[in-house]
């Protein structure tokens, strides 16, 4: 695959290759870390709703269900197959409420204040600047409404993350960690100084531990195959990826791996009613 030298078009281009194992049981973690980002906001009939970076529908289709059919949800990402796997999941589902949309969170034409909600999961971190796309979520959101940020915390499906990466750099050292942007904010505090810089203070951040189950080694394998770890595995020769896959799935049964990090960091926020009022300069001495 050619790699594009845009980091945008670079991320559409990678999340195109992975759509077709996007939805695979090994990443089952896609819809339940989408359920529970929607369930911590108690979204209510007629809500409107934006998702951005939706993928195929994890927090979308599940914010569709909560908002009901006179509610309305504009999930947006920039991958056109993820995007059409989001059309073909809402038709089966018979949810008529949500529409995908190709588009850029940092350039949205919308109304502003046009939302009741926004949410975007596990995608800020694709951003090259992830205070700007920050705030550009921000406008998009009535005032008293609601901007919820998911990413995933630190060690993310460790221990297999190390074998990966450990293997991609015996075999293609050129391509060791060159698409990794999970880890910009694997932290509380880095989040909080995200949201902080942003303009968006007093989010609630909360942590879930957790562990993803994997049935066996080859399950990995799936899961490289349907996330950013395309981003390392495509432009490799056959050769090559068969090399990597072949050692990756003997330490991870050497090491009698079943089970992989998958925590998780909720923020949400509630924006003001009314911006604050400006100071008003201190009188002359």
């Amino acid at each position: 695959m050619q790699v594009p030298e845009d980091p945008k078009a670079r991320v559409a281009a990678i999340y195109d290759s992975a759509a077709e194992g996007y939805d695979a049981p090994a990443l089952s973690f896609w819809d339940r870390f989408g359920q529970r980002t929607i369930e911590r906001l108690r979204l209510e009939p007629r809500m409107r709703v934006l998702d951005a970076c939706c993928g195929s529908g994890a927090s979308a289709l599940p914010a569709a269900r909560s908002v009901g059919p006179d509610g309305q949800v504009l999930a947006i990402d920039l991958s056109e197959r993820l995007l059409n796997r989001g059309r073909q999941r809402a038709a089966r589902l018979g949810l008529r409420n949500v529409q995908f949309q190709c588009g850029d969170l940092e350039r949205l034409s919308l109304p502003e204040r046009s939302f009741d909600v926004a949410v975007c999961v596990f995608g800020i971190v694709f951003v090259p600047d992830m205070v700007a796309g920050v705030q550009a979520l921000r406008p998009q959101v009535r005032p008293g409404g609601r901007l919820a940020i998911t990413t995933w915390g630190q060690g993310v499906f460790e221990p297999a993350d190390r074998i990966f990466w450990d293997t991609v750099a015996r075999v293609r050292p050129d391509l060791h960690k060159t698409f990794s942007p999970w880890e910009r904010i694997g932290d509380h505090g880095k989040l909080r100084g995200l949201l902080d810089e942003a303009g968006i203070p007093g989010s609630e951040i909360t942590f879930e531990e957790g562990l993803h189950p994997l049935a066996t080694p080859e399950a990995f394998w799936d899961l490289v195959l349907g996330s950013g770890y395309r981003g390392a595995v495509d432009p490799m020769t056959e050769a090559e990826r068969a090399t990597v896959r072949k050692e990756v799935l003997a330490a991870l049964r050497a090491g009698r791996v079943t089970a992989i990090n998958a925590s998780v960091l909720y923020a949400a926020a509630t924006l003001p009613l009314a911006p604050p009022l400006a100071r008003s300069p201190s009188p002359a001495p």
